[in-house]
C-alpha cells in the first residue's frame, strides 16, 4: 500500500457523495407518513457482523481435468502412515531468529508404476538426501534417488528416482527438512505473551487449509488420510502437546551437549494432514473426564489460577455427551485438549484431539454476571466439537464441499450451546446471528454458490476465500431448512448413517444426499416432491436464493432469484428455479407444508376472503432460506394485525416479515412507505432483537453527522421516538434500579447499547439525563462501574452534555494505569463526543503529540471525531491544516484510513479538490 501511494480521485469521491445523498434522499420517504415528500430508494442496511471421503486402498478422488489446480498431486501414491519428528529450536528467553527441523518417514502404497514421488512442500529446505526404502516386502530393498527437486510455485517436492515404484507395493519415503519459525500465526509459529508479569513464548500450529506442507513434506490434500506417529523435541521447561496422548517422555543431547526433552505420542487415527497439530508451551491446565474422555483446558498460568477457563471446562463435557447421544456415534479419541492461545489468527481450530482457540474465545471471568459471554464461548466450543464428527471423522473429498464441514458444524454449534445455556432462545439467536446476516450478503451477482465445482477452486488463495459466510452461515441455514422439512428425527437418522459409512474417510455432498434419500425411502410419513438430490442441489449448486411473490386473490405463488431490480441482466444454469418448502400459517393456524417446484404455481388453499381478518403468512419462523413479497392486500392485513395483536405472529416471523420488507424496498420490489406501514406497530414490540434489526435498517452506522444536516433527521426523530419509548423505558427501569436482573437476557446484553445510543442520538431527554446521571456517579466515585450494557453510550453522552470538566475526567480515566484495552477504546470514542469545538480541536491536537499517543492512535482519534455531529467539520479542517505534518510524520498508510472514512463526508467540489491536492 505504501509503495503504491494513495490517491482519492474526484470521480471516486463524487461517487461516494452521490451514494450518501441517495441514501439520505431515500430516508426522506419517512415524510410520506405525514403528507410530506415521496422517494423510492430505501435506507441501506448496515452490513451484519459480522464464527473438512475415499475407499480403503484405492486412490483418493483425482483432480478434475483441464482447469483443475496445478497444486493437486498425482494419484500414483497413497500415503498410509507418517513417522514424524519435529524439533522447534527454541529456548526460554532466547532472541530470534528461530528455526525448526525434522524428519518424516512416509509409508506409501503405490497404485501405479512411477519413477518419481511427488508430495507437497512449501518454504522448507531439504536436510540430507532423500531416501526411498522398499518394496517393504523385500528386506533391505531401496530405490535409488537421482535427485530431490523443489518446485516453489507448485509447492511440491519431487523425488526423482533411478528405478521405478511398482503398483501394489509399499515403500517408505524418508525426508529431512528445516524451516523458519515465524510469528505469522500460520503453519508452525511462535507467539510471545506475558504471564504472571513475565515475558514468555510458545509454539503452536494452524495447518488448515494448506499449511501442513509448510511444516513437513506431506500429501497435503484432505482425502489423502493416513495415521501418524509424532514425536516433538523441545526445551525441558516446556510441555509438548499433539493430537494423541503422550506415551513416553525421554531426554536427548544435541551435538553441543545441550539437553532436550523428547515427547512421543500414541499412534493417531486415520486423518487428514490439515488436522495434525502441535503445541509447545509453559501453560497450566484444568481437567475432568467425561465418559472416559480426558478433557484438559490449557491456558496462561494466571488465567488458570483465576478460574478463567473453568466455564469452558464445565461445558465441553456435556456438549460432547450431547453430540454423542444425538448422533449415536462415539467420540473415538481417549483425550481432548483445548488450548487458549494469547494470539491466534484463526479464532478457533478443530484439530482432532488438540483444539486451539484465541484465548478471548475460551475465557470467562467468574465475576462477570452476564450470560452473553458465556453464550459466545458455548457457541464457539460447540462449533469445534461438532467438527470432531463433521470434518475430522468424516472429511469432505476436496475443499469445494467445505460446507459439509463448516455448514454442519455451524448448525450444530447452536444445538450444543442450548444444552449448556438453556435460557438462550435457539430459534431467535439462529435467525438473528446466522440466517438474516447471510441473506443480506447472498444477494449479489458475484456471490458464489455453496458447493463449487473443483475446476473453480484453484490455488491456496481460492481455498482461503472459501472460509466465508456462504460456507458457514448459508451452509447452516440450508441445513436448518433440510432438517425442518425432513423432521429432525429423520435428518439425524440420515446423518448417523452417513457418519458410520464414511468414518475415517471422505465424502462429497452427493454421498450425504444418498444417505438422506435412503432414510426417506424407508418411511411413509414424509413425502417429498422430488429426490433429495434434486431438491438440495437447487440450493447448493446455484448462487443466491429466491424471493416468493404471493397473490392472495388468485392463490398464486411465483419465484425468482432475489436480485437488485436495477440490474437484472443475469444468467445461470439452473434458470433461477428452486424446489422450495413452504411452511405457512392462515389466520394464526399452522397449515400443512407446501412445495413450490416450478417458477409459478396456484395454491387454492391460499386464496383469501374479503374479510380483513383473513390473512396468510409464509415461511413461518423463517424455516426456509428465502424472502417473501406479499401483495398489498395481505400486507395491509398483516400491518393491521400487528397494530392490534402483534403476538398473533410469532416473534421470529415478525423479525422476518419486517426484515424482508426493508430488503425488498432496498432492491426495488416495493416502496419504502410499505415497509414503514409495517413498522407502525413498533410501540407494542417488546423483542429487542427485532428492534435492533429495525434500527439497523433505519439508522445505518456512521451516518449520524450527515443525517442531522438534512430534513430527514426531525422526521426520523418524530417517527421513531414515540415508538421506542415503551421498550426504552422498560429497560431504563432496569438500568436505574436492578441491572443485575438482565443477567440472563441475552439480547439485552448484545443489543441494548444500540437502542440507548439511538435514543440519545435522537435527543430523548430521559436518555441524555440517564447518561449524565451515571457519568456523574462515576466522576464522584471512580471505582463505580457504569453498567457495561450501555457503557459506551453513557460515556459518550456524559461527555456530550457536559463541559470540559466531564471531558477532563475521561482523559484522566484514560491515562489510568489500570485501564483495560476496552476501557481505553470506549474513552477514546467518548472524548470525540464533545459538543464544544475547542475541546474537539484540543483532542485532535493531543493526537499529534508523540508523548501522549503513539502514531497509530492519531488516525483512530481522527476517525472517531469525523463520525460525530460537529466532529467531521472540525476533523476535516484539522487534517487539511496539518496535512504536511501528518503526511511527513506518519506516512500515507495512516492517512489512507483517515481519507477512506472522510470520503463519506466529501460532498462539495471544493472538498473533492482539497482531497486530491493532498493525495
Amino acid at each position: 500500500m505504501g509503495a503504491r501511494g494513495l490517491y482519492v480521485g474526484r470521480r471516486a469521491a463524487a461517487l461516494l457523495a452521490a451514494l450518501l445523498l441517495a441514501l439520505l434522499a431515500a430516508l426522506l420517504a419517512l415524510a410520506a407518513l405525514y403528507g410530506r415528500c415521496r422517494q423510492e430508494e430505501p435506507p441501506s442496511p448496515r452490513p451484519p457482523r459480522p464464527s473438512p471421503t475415499a475407499p480403503r486402498l484405492t486412490a483418493p478422488p483425482g483432480p478434475a481435468p483441464a482447469a483443475a489446480s496445478d497444486r493437486r498431486l498425482p494419484r500414483n501414491l497413497l500415503p498410509l502412515h507418517y513417522d514424524l519428528e519435529l524439533w522447534p529450536q527454541v529456548r526460554p528467553g532466547q532472541a530470534g531468529p528461530f528455526a525448526f527441523s525434522g524428519q518424516v518417514n512416509i509409508t506409501v502404497h503405490c497404485l501405479q508404476d512411477t519413477d518419481a514421488a511427488v508430495l507437497h512442500s512449501s518454504g522448507l529446505r531439504s536436510h540430507g538426501a532423500g531416501v526411498v526404502r522398499g518394496p517393504l516386502s523385500e528386506k533391505g530393498a531401496v530405490v535409488e534417488v537421482a535427485g530431490l527437486r523443489m518446485d516453489a510455485a507448485s509447492e511440491v517436492a519431487v523425488l526423482e528416482l533411478r528405478g521405478r515404484l511398482l503398483a501394489g507395493r509399499r515403500y517408505v519415503l524418508q525426508l529431512g527438512f528445516q524451516g523458519r519459525l515465524e510469528e505469522d500465526l500460520d503453519g508452525l509459529f511462535l507467539t510471545r505473551y506475558t504471564d504472571q508479569g513475565l515475558s514468555s513464548m510458545l509454539i503452536a500450529s494452524q495447518l488448515e487449509p494448506t499449511y501442513a506442507r509448510t511444516v513437513y513434506p506431506c500429501f497435503d490434500e484432505p482425502a489423502m488420510k493416513a495415521t501418524f506417529n509424532i514425536r516433538i523435541v523441545h526445551d525441558p521447561s516446556y510441555v509438548a502437546l499433539s493430537n494423541m496422548p503422550a506415551i513416553d517422555i525421554s531426554e536427548m543431547k544435541d551435538e553441543n551437549g545441550s539437553l532436550w526433552t523428547v515427547t512421543k505420542f500414541n499412534t493417531s487415527l486415520k486423518m487428514s494432514t490439515y488436522l495434525t497439530a502441535f503445541v509447545v508451551c509453559d501453560f497450566d491446565y484444568v481437567t475432568r473426564t467425561e465418559r472416559g474422555n480426558e478433557i484438559r483446558i490449557w491456558a496462561r498460568k494466571e488465567a488458570v489460577k483465576s478460574g478463567y477457563v473453568d466455564y469452558a471446562l464445565n461445558v465441553t463435557g456435556p456438549i460432547f455427551s450431547f453430540l454423542e447421544d444425538l448422533l449415536n456415534v462415539s467420540y473415538p479419541l481417549p483425550k481432548t485438549d483445548l488450548v487458549a492461545l494469547p494470539d491466534f489468527g484463526a479464532g478457533a481450530m478443530e484439530n482432532w484431539g488438540l483444539m486451539t482457540f484465541h484465548e478471548s474465545s475460551l475465557m470467562y471471568r467468574p465475576s462477570d454476571k452476564f450470560t452473553s459471554r458465556k453464550a459466545m464461548i458455548a457457541i464457539i466450543v460447540s462449533h469445534e466439537l461438532g467438527h470432531q464428527w463433521f470434518g475430522n471423522l468424516v472429511t469432505m473429498n476436496w475443499w469445494n464441499d467445505l460446507w459439509l464441514n463448516e455448514g454442519l458444524a455451524s448448525y450444530f454449534e447452536y444445538l450444543g450451546a442450548i444444552i449448556v445455556e438453556p435460557t438462550l432462545s435457539l430459534d431467535k439467536i439462529f435467525y438473528d446471528h446466522v440466517v438474516q446476516p447471510v441473506l443480506r450478503e447472498d444477494n449479489e451477482r458475484g456471490v458464489r454458490s455453496l458447493s463449487q465445482t473443483e475446476e473453480k477452486i484453484k490455488g491456496s488463495f481460492s481455498l482461503i476465500s472459501l472460509f466465508d459466510s456462504i460456507t458457514y452461515s448459508k451452509g447452516a441455514s440450508i441445513t436448518w431448512m433440510l432438517s425442518g422439512f425432513l423432521t429432525e428425527k429423520l435428518f439425524i437418522r440420515a446423518l448417523t448413517s452417513y457418519l458410520k459409512e464414511f468414518s475415517f474417510s471422505n465424502a462429497n455432498q452427493d454421498d450425504l444426499w444418498i444417505h438422506i434419500q435412503m432414510v426417506v425411502d424407508a418411511q411413509n410419513e414424509v413425502q417429498l416432491p422430488a429426490s433429495v438430490k434434486q431438491i438440495m442441489d437447487s440450493w447448493t449448486c446455484q448462487n443466491g436464493f429466491p424471493v416468493l411473490t404471493l397473490n392472495l386473490t388468485t392463490g398464486t405463488i411465483s419465484q425468482e432469484q432475489f436480485l437488485n431490480k436495477k440490474n437484472e441482466n443475469r444468467t445461470d444454469s439452473y434458470n433461477n428455479t428452486w424446489i422450495i418448502p413452504i411452511s405457512w400459517m392462515r389466520n394464526g393456524s399452522s397449515q400443512p407444508l407446501m412445495w413450490l417446484d416450478k417458477s409459478s404455481k396456484v395454491f387454492p388453499e391460499m386464496q383469501v376472503s374479503e374479510s380483513e381478518y383473513d390473512w396468510v403468512l409464509l415461511n413461518v419462523n423463517l424455516n426456509g432460506y428465502y424472502r417473501v413479497n406479499y401483495d398489498q392486500l395481505n400486507l395491509k392485513r398483516l400491518a393491521c394485525l400487528l397494530e392490534n395483536d402483534p403476538k398473533a405472529i410469532p416473534a421470529v416471523s415478525r423479525f422476518q416479515l419486517i426484515d424482508d420488507v426493508f430488503a425488498l424496498t432496498q432492491f426495488g420490489y416495493i416502496q419504502i412507505e410499505t415497509a414503514l406501514e409495517l413498522t407502525k406497530y413498533l410501540a407494542r414490540e417488546d423483542e429487542l432483537f427485532i428492534w435492533n434489526m429495525v434500527l439497523s435498517n433505519l439508522v445505518p452506522e456512521n451516518l449520524e453527522s450527515t443525517l442531522k444536516n438534512y430534513e430527514v433527521y426531525p422526521l426520523l426523530k418524530k417517527y421513531l421516538l414515540k415508538r421506542m419509548l415503551p421498550i426504552y423505558h422498560y429497560y431504563a427501569g432496569f438500568i436505574r434500579e436492578n441491572v443485575d436482573a438482565l443477567e440472563d437476557d441475552y439480547f439485552a446484553q448484545v443489543y441494548l447499547e444500540k437502542l440507548f445510543a439511538t435514543a440519545c442520538w435522537l435527543g430523548l431527554q430521559d436518555c441524555l439525563n440517564l447518561s449524565s446521571e451515571l457519568y456523574a456517579k462515576w466522576m464522584d466515585n471512580p471505582e463505580y462501574k457504569i453498567p457495561f450494557l450501555i457503557r459506551r453510550t453513557v460515556c459518550c453522552y456524559g461527555v456530550a452534555v457536559g463541559s470540559d470538566k466531564e471531558w477532563n475526567f475521561a482523559w484522566e480515566m484514560y491515562n489510568r494505569t489500570d485501564s483495560t484495552k476496552e476501557d481505553k477504546d470506549i474513552l477514546l470514542s467518548a472524548m470525540s463526543c464533545a459538543k464544544e469545538s475547542w475541546l474537539l480541536y484540543r483532542y485532535l491536537q493531543y493526537g499529534l503529540s508523540d508523548t501522549l499517543f503513539s502514531a497509530n492512535y492519531t488516525s483512530v482519534i481522527i476517525l472517531y471525531a469525523v463520525t460525530k455531529d460537529i466532529g467531521h467539520r472540525i476533523a476535516w479542517e484539522f487534517v487539511t491544516e496539518n496535512w504536511p505534518l501528518l503526511s511527513g510524520r506518519y506516512g500515507k498508510e495512516l492517512l489512507h484510513d483517515v481519507l477512506k472514512v472522510m470520503g463519506r463526508f466529501v460532498n462539495t467540489d471544493v472538498q473533492i479538490q482539497e482531497v486530491n491536492q493532498r493525495s
